[in-house]
C-alpha cells in the first residue's frame, strides 16, 4: 500500500531517508519532551523522530495517508490526528504542554503553518522542517536584503531563525518544481516585545504592503503626528529596519496615539 501525493493537498512525498533523517536530527530537545509532525503522508520522517527521545505525534489531513499510518506505525495508535492543523484548537491539541513542532510542509499553507505558530508560540519553543526554499529563505533573512519582509520580521521578534541546508527536487515524489530548504526557529527567553503584539503585526504589516515607499507614506493610516513624522526613521523604507526597530516604531506609535487622547 502507498499514498497517491494529492494536487490539492500540496503534496510532494520525501523518499530520501539521509534527509529525513538530518530533518528530526535538527531538534535539539531542550525544555520540551513533546513532537508534533505536522502531515507526515507516509511516514518518512516519523519513523525517524520515532526513534529519538520524544513523545511523538503527528496530524494529517489525508485520508489516505491516515489509513498508511495507522497500518504502519501501530505504536503511534491514538497519536495519530486526523484533522486540519491550521483548523485546529493547537493549545488543546498539545495539552498545554510544551511542544516542538516539525515536518515536510507543504508548499501551499507553509507561510500560514508560520503565522498558526506565532499564535501559538507560547506552547511551541521549536519549530523545524522543510519549506520552498524561497519561503525559508524569506523567513530567515535580515534586513537590507529584497526578500525581507513580514514573515521575516514578524518571525524573528520571537524566534531565532537558522537557514540549516537546501533539499533539491529529486528527493521527492513527484518532483516539485523547485528546490526546498530547511530551517529552525528557536523561541527566545522573553517573549514580551514591551508592545501591544497585535498593534505590532498590524505596523509591520501595513509598513510591507507598500515596501517601496518610505515609512512617513506607507504608515499614513496611523496619523503620525509631525512631531513623530520629524523622526529620521520615517525616511526609510520597511526592509532598512531590523526587528528591534520595528519594536521601537511600534512604542512610537502606541505613545503618539496615548498622545493624541489626551
Amino acid at each position: 500500500m502507498s499514498v497517491s501525493a494529492k494536487k490539492h493537498l500540496g503534496q510532494h512525498f520525501l523518499t530520501d531517508e539521509n534527509i529525513a533523517s538530518k530533518i528530526a536530527d535538527t531538534l535539539v530537545g531542550k525544555d520540551y519532551k513533546q513532537v508534533l509532525e505536522i502531515g507526515p503522508g507516509m511516514g518518512v520522517l516519523t519513523k525517524y523522530l520515532l526513534k529519538k527521545d520524544f513523545e511523538t505525534s503527528v496530524i494529517e489531513i489525508d485520508d489516505e495517508s491516515v489509513a498508511y499510518l495507522k497500518l504502519h506505525f501501530p505504536m503511534l495508535s491514538d497519536k495519530i490526528h486526523h484533522l486540519d492543523f491550521l483548523k485546529t484548537d493547537i493549545p488543546k491539541l498539545l495539552n498545554h504542554q510544551q511542544t516542538a513542532i516539525t515536518g515536510n510542509f507543504p508548499y501551499n499553507i507553509s507561510s500560514q503553518i508560520i503565522f498558526k505558530t506565532l499564535e501559538n508560540k507560547e506552547l511551541i519553543p521549536e519549530f523545524s522542517g522543510m519549506f520552498q526554499k524561497e519561503v525559508a529563505q524569506r523567513i530567515t533573512s535580515k534586513p537590507g536584503n529584497k526578500i525581507y519582509g513580514i514573515l521575516s520580521v514578524l518571525t524573528q521578534a520571537y524566534y531565532q531563525a537558522e537557514y540549516l541546508f537546501t533539499v533539491p527536487p529529486n528527493v521527492f515524489q513527484p518532483p516539485p518544481k523547485v528546490d526546498s530548504g530547511v530551517l529552525r526557529l528557536t523561541r527566545k527567553p522573553n517573549l514580551n516585545l514591551g508592545v501591544d503584539d497585535a498593534f505590532f503585526f498590524k505596523v509591520v504589516k501595513t509598513a510591507f504592503n507598500q515596501r517601496r515607499k518610505t515609512l512617513r507614506n506607507s504608515l499614513k493610516s496611523f496619523d503620525l503626528s509631525d512631531k513623530l513624522k520629524e523622526d529620521t526613521i520615517f525616511a526609510q523604507r520597511p526592509e532598512q529596519l531590523s526587528v528591534q526597530e520595528f519594536i521601537n516604531l511600534t512604542k512610537s506609535l502606541e505613545e503618539d496615539a496615548l498622545r493624541d487622547q489626551q
